[in-house]
């Protein structure tokens, strides 16, 4: 797959099969859309081309900078990779681009940047100004400059009635198997492992310290989860806490990992943390001998979970 960091970058000899959108999570919602794509452009004769947005619009145009998304550019452009998509462009979003005309948009750079064939796009889709145009004009669009536009229908989208929105809300509420039925795949944490206060290896439970490079990423509900990883081409278990630490008095945020029969140094690696299933809410305990008691409890659970998959 070839990125583009803006449409003014994009080059491609042939004509071009498209769709866009934030893709927010690369759902199974949107692979509907992104399998049509790639079904359009299996003989060769043109490209498929995604055009997405960062930052996100809301973040630009109604000022929401605490905009939590489920994929950081990284994340997505592995996820559509993995897909079959052969050209993405991601555009930076700011306030003069939201101020092109549908035409505009469709002129400049749908037809002369992308020389496009085709548009593939949801039937509730509006762009332009003021998102003004939809569906009508784009078809309308189409008749003019000379492309086509497939639709998908409404039924289609009610078959899988899935919104980026629906999944943060699960992953907020901790209910991690309505998210990852809903994205398709485990919702994961990409991030750096770093030192911790280093609590846990005291009592038998040592844990990578997971820092989030991304500050929009969004975290699930605090809270104990069973999760698995690949490293170093193993597959490897175990169980993480979001939360502040209470029990020995942390102040900050922090995600901690403790694997399963793995004893590797990782730090400064970056790794990959899918998560499988919540186990509970974060408590504060007694004393850290309670903590480990409870820890014990967990790790019986989650190897337990495991051992059904």
């Amino acid at each position: 797959m070839t990125v583009f960091n803006s449409i003014n970058d994009f080059n491609c000899a042939k004509k071009t099969v498209l769709t866009l959108g934030t893709f927010d999570g690369v759902h199974i919602g949107h692979r509907k859309i992104l399998e049509k794509l790639t079904q359009n452009t299996e003989n060769g004769k043109y490209e498929n081309l995604v055009l997405t947005f960062f930052p996100h619009p809301r973040m630009v145009l109604q000022g929401q900078s605490d905009v939590e998304l489920l994929n950081t550019i990284d994340e997505k452009i592995d996820l559509l990779e993995k897909i079959g998509i052969q050209n993405l462009v991601i555009h930076p979003f700011d306030e003069t681009f939201s101020q092109l005309s549908a035409e505009d948009f469709v002129k400049t750079i749908l037809v002369d940047r992308f020389q496009i064939q085709k548009i593939i796009i949801g039937h509730d889709h509006r762009f332009g100004r003021n998102r003004t145009a939809n569906i009508d004009d784009l078809i309308a669009f189409g008749e003019k400059y000379n492309f086509e536009v497939e639709q998908i229908s409404v039924q289609e989208i009610q078959d899988v009635s899935i919104s980026s929105t629906k999944i943060r809300n699960a992953l907020t509420e901790g209910n991690m198997a309505l998210a990852n039925e809903f994205l398709g795949y485990e919702y994961f944490l990409t991030g750096t492992v770093s030192k911790g206060k280093q609590v846990g290896r005291t009592i038998g439970f040592p844990t990578a310290n997971l820092q989030i490079k991304k500050n929009y990423k969004l975290i699930p509900k605090k809270g104990v989860y069973v999760i698995q990883s690949i490293i170093n081409q193993k597959n490897v278990f175990g169980m993480m806490n979001i939360g502040f630490n209470p029990t020995v008095a942390g102040k900050q945020l922090a995600i901690e990992v403790h694997f399963f029969d793995f004893d590797t140094d990782l730090y400064h690696q970056e790794i990959r943390v899918s998560i499988l299933k919540y186990l509970r809410s974060e408590h504060k305990f007694e004393s850290v001998a309670l903590l480990k008691e409870q820890l014990e409890k967990d790790k019986n659970t989650a190897l337990t979970y495991i051992e059904s998959l």
